[in-house]
Parts: C-alpha cells; sequence; structure tokens
C-alpha cells in the first residue's frame, strides 16, 4: 500500500530518483512539444514563513517538484497547496547546529537526475547546486548568522558555547561561500538581500521580490485590534512589539506565527512575557489569516533589517496601514506617511503613532495600500521565475 495523499515521497540521499514520476511543463517551438521537468529545493517544511511560501508557489505554478527534508503535511492544506508534489530527503536531526549540517549534507548528497532545471530556496538547498545544473538560487538572504547577525548570535551564548558557536560559523560560513560558487546564477529577493550577497558571497545578484498572492485579501472593517504575523525569532523583535502594547492597554494585539522544532527558538518564547492585551494565536490556516487582516485596525512589523517581509505586502493589500521599523526590506515596500509609516525601533515611537492614527486617516490610507500591494502580485514572479529557468 503506498502513502496516504499529501504525504511526501522519501528519498536516500545519495540514491539516485530514478522512476520518479514528476510534473511537467510542456513547451511548444515550432511545433514539437518538449518536456521541461522542473525541481524546486529548499531546505524545511516545518513551519509557515516566507520562504515556505516562495516554494511552495514556485512549485504549485510552475507544476514542478518541490524537494526538502523535514516535512509536515498539513502545511499543504493550511496553505491551500494540496496539489504541490513533495518528496522528502528524509528528516533531520533536531538539534541546532546538528540539525543544519544535517540538512546540508542531505542536500550535497543528493542526486535527482530527472530534472531539467533546479531553483534552489533557503539557507541550505543550495548545497546541492554542485551535482545540479542548470540551476539558480533564490536567495532569501545569505545566512545571517554568519554574516551581519554574527555578534548578536554569539552574544546570546554562554562563554564556552560562543567558543563552540565561533568554531562552528567560522567552518559554515566557508563552505555556504564555496557552495554558492557551483550555483550558475543568483536572485535576490530585494536591493536589502542584493547587497548582503555582495558583501557575504562576492558576487551580484539580479532582483525578482517574492510572490505576494495579492487578490486573496479584502478590507472589511477598521476592527478593535492590531495584527503581527512573525515568526517566532529575536531577529524579528517580538519583544518590542510586546513593549508597545504594554504602554497600550486600551488597545489589542493578535500576533500569528510560530517557529521550527529544535532550534534555539524556543528558548526565546520560552521568555516572552505577553500582557493581557496581546494574544497569541500561533499558525493558522490561511482562511483565518486572511480574515484577520480584512479586520484588524492596522500591521505591526518589527524585524532587524528584514530581508523583505511578504506580510506588510498582504496587510496592504487588505488595505491596511503598516507600521514598520525604519530598515531593509520594509523601506522597499511601505511608502512613508501614504501606505504606512517608518519608524525607529522604539517602543514609545511605535505607541505615540498608534495613538495618532484615527479612523479617518486609517481609511484614507486604504486605496493607496491596495494599489501599492499590486505592484509585488504572484504574477510577475511567476513569470520572472519562469524566464529564469530558460
Amino acid at each position: 500500500m503506498g502513502p496516504p495523499p499529501g504525504s511526501p515521497r522519501t528519498v536516500s540521499p545519495g540514491v539516485r530518483n530514478e522512476g520518479f514520476i514528476s510534473r511537467r511543463k510542456f513547451v511548444h517551438d515550432n511545433e514539437v512539444e518538449t518536456v521541461v521537468k522542473l525541481a524546486v529545493l529548499h531546505d524545511f517544511l516545518e513551519t509557515i514563513g516566507g520562504g515556505e511560501r516562495v516554494a511552495l508557489t514556485l512549485a504549485k505554478h510552475l507544476g514542478a517538484d518541490l524537494i526538502t527534508t523535514d516535512f509536515d503535511p498539513a502545511i499543504l492544506q493550511r496553505l491551500d497547496m494540496a496539489g504541490v508534489n513533495v518528496i522528502s530527503l528524509g528528516p533531520l536531526a533536531r538539534r541546532p547546529p546538528l540539525k543544519q549540517i544535517d540538512a546540508s549534507w542531505k542536500f550535497a548528497r543528493a542526486r535527482l537526475d530527472d530534472y531539467d532545471f533546479h531553483f534552489l530556496v533557503g539557507n541550505w538547498a543550495h548545497y546541492a547546486a554542485k551535482r545540479h545544473h542548470p540551476n539558480v538560487y533564490y536567495c532569501l538572504t545569505p545566512t545571517r548568522a554568519f554574516f551581519d547577525q554574527r555578534q548578536a548570535v554569539l552574544s546570546r551564548f554562554s562563554w564556552t558555547g560562543r567558543l563552540a558557536a565561533r568554531a562552528w560559523i567560522g567552518m559554515q560560513s566557508r563552505l555556504e561561500r564555496r557552495s554558492i560558487r557551483h550555483c550558475d546564477d543568483v536572485i535576490a529577493i530585494s536591493e536589502t538581500v542584493r547587497a548582503r550577497i555582495r558583501r557575504s558571497y562576492g558576487r551580484d545578484a539580479k532582483v525578482i521580490h517574492p510572490p505576494v498572492a495579492t487578490s486573496r485579501f479584502r478590507f472589511r472593517e477598521l476592527g478593535d485590534f492590531w495584527l503581527a504575523v512573525s515568526r517566532l525569532y529575536p531577529e524579528k523583535r517580538i519583544e518590542l512589539q510586546l513593549e508597545v502594547f504594554r504602554r497600550l492597554p486600551a488597545e489589542r494585539l493578535v500576533l500569528v506565527g510560530g517557529h521550527a522544532r529544535g532550534d534555539m527558538a524556543e528558548r526565546y518564547v520560552a521568555r516572552l512575557r505577553p500582557p493581557p492585551n496581546v494574544t497569541l494565536l500561533g499558525e493558522i490556516p490561511d482562511e483565518r489569516l486572511a480574515d484577520l487582516y480584512a479586520r484588524c485596525r492596522g500591521f505591526l512589523t518589527t524585524a532587524v533589517d528584514e530581508d523583505f517581509g511578504i506580510t506588510p505586502v498582504e496587510a496592504m493589500a487588505a488595505g491596511k496601514c503598516v507600521l514598520a521599523t525604519d530598515e531593509g526590506g520594509y523601506r522597499e515596500t511601505v511608502v512613508d506617511g501614504k501606505t504606512g509609516f517608518l519608524l525607529p525601533p522604539d517602543p514609545d515611537r511605535f505607541a505615540a503613532k498608534i495613538r495618532e492614527l484615527d479612523d479617518s486617516t486609517l481609511r484614507a490610507m486604504k486605496d493607496d495600500c491596495a494599489a501599492r500591494a499590486s505592484e509585488f502580485d504572484e504574477s510577475d514572479f511567476i513569470q520572472k521565475m519562469w524566464a529564469a529557468s530558460g
């Protein structure tokens, strides 16, 4: 008996994937029908974030197989991606950094000979580049713990832990640079990430913004709560959001998002102390999330030098004002004073802006928000990525 519907097919690293039945694209050239078989490789599918949405959107719209490691089949239902064919290279070790080392090792040893083109997405899937050509690396960001956030990450360890972490980061950053040399082309998700690629890898990249399914979002009302949608990681500055609403006991914040099992975020989340007016929902189905966007008062996002930021674009697609930290990819999407406000990472400044925004101001921004979001619609992404595959 075969696996149940929605279950991933498991392939051992180092074993060739003969017999795969892949999705196929038919290209007509001079009336000759050519079969083009595509693969999307992504680190793991355990939680819902921007990278997971990018990989699944590519696989869905280009008819590609999605090849990953750890995989939660429920994600496909939550994101309405049940038709995507997922192939697993097998489960990973649970604890960092063994999990990350295991992922890079599985991709490096994989043999995926059934495909004509390979899209590599994430921080570990690019280790498959050496053996899988032609390829393009869609870079969400160079691994920030190895490069621009290295010191911040090391500061979270004890003295002895810092020694081990520094050794691992030093080794892994060198391996990452070496792996990227095998990528035929590199595409950045934003100008912010493009600049990091230059600094970290010493090569240039073109920019294709990630996909946002803007048609899924609608303005319904200005509700009685603010919304934040984020992975629960230190670089997302969740504690800043909590401090903002500690200063606003009459306002409410609903925070949607989770984190991958077995990573250091578990300790971070355990230390968070949300005030009574903040509700943590965890991960929820896309339909419910779209409803929260439609009914919230506005949107809050506070990451450190965000790579791009899909969720503020989703909020704008729902006609909602975005309050974001004035840095990173937010500067590429939020039009300050027109579709939202770019603020310093100061809870007092965020709290003051929320007090200042009345219903008439928020409603007046609705059309500009929706128009701005339409510039990042997924149709443009799909067209450009299909062109990148030749």
